[in-house]
């Protein structure tokens, strides 16, 4: 049994073996999401990125898929598990932030003056956004789909998101062009509302224009670090 002394002194030499954290160049995943040590204060890393889970943008209706499956070595014939999932098919919005400052001074960035590590950051990050899909039920699903739309706002200010409080309602051309529109109109207004508050610096919509590429998006958040 470890006695409050014994972990302390396990804390600090942890501490010891890493560094402190803000001389420390962490790994990007750490830099990314955070990192606690409830048992080391010094070690705690704040996440530069946030994410908010995805919400479809109008009402969706669930399907349930029913299923059982077969034990190989069964003696007995039935089914030896059975059960039932939930899925649907909708247009989905995702809003994700990530903090520069924050990422430059967790990788070590902000001291050394070095920002190609920053430039690699961004390209590693907007790829992974880009190609991510859940991993769960591929086999049966395929859930293999990347971004249709983004809004990409390169700000100094307070993070800010898309509550679709009001569902869209389906077009001729189906429930992403409403979307679409509805968040450049929601956008635009808090824009115009929050005045020199809302801090823009750029801003970049991909997927409407062809030859506007995720490279080439990537190489225009890039220009931005200095």
């Amino acid at each position: 049994v470890m006695t409050q002394a014994d972990l302390k002194k396990r804390a600090a030499e942890l501490t010891k073996l890493i560094g402190p954290v803000e001389k420390a160049v962490d790994a990007l995943d750490i830099a990314l999401f955070g990192r606690m040590v409830a048992k080391a204060a010094d070690m705690n890393v704040e996440a530069a990125a946030s994410f908010a889970h995805a919400i479809s943008t109008h009402r969706v209706s669930n399907e349930v898929e029913f299923f059982t499956a077969l034990d190989d070595l069964q003696e007995e014939p039935g089914s030896a598990h059975m059960g039932s999932l939930e899925f649907n098919s909708a247009t989905y919005y995702r809003y994700v932030s990530l903090d520069l400052g924050q990422l430059a001074h967790s990788l070590g960035i902000a001291d050394s003056g070095n920002t190609d590590d920053l430039k690699k950051a961004i390209a590693a990050f907007t790829q992974a956004l880009f190609v991510a899909v859940p991993n769960a039920r591929q086999t049966t699903q395929s859930g293999a789909s990347p971004w249709e739309f983004a809004r990409v706002l390169v700000r100094k200010g307070q993070r800010l998101q898309m509550p679709f409080e009001k569902p869209v309602k389906a077009s001729g051309e189906g429930f992403l062009q409403p979307s679409v529109q509805e968040l450049k109109a929601y956008l635009d207004k808090k824009e115009k509302l929050s005045g020199s508050l809302f801090g823009k610096l750029a801003a970049y919509d991909w997927g409407e224009d062809d030859s506007f590429s995720i490279d080439a998006l990537i190489a225009a958040l890039q220009s931005h670090v200095q």
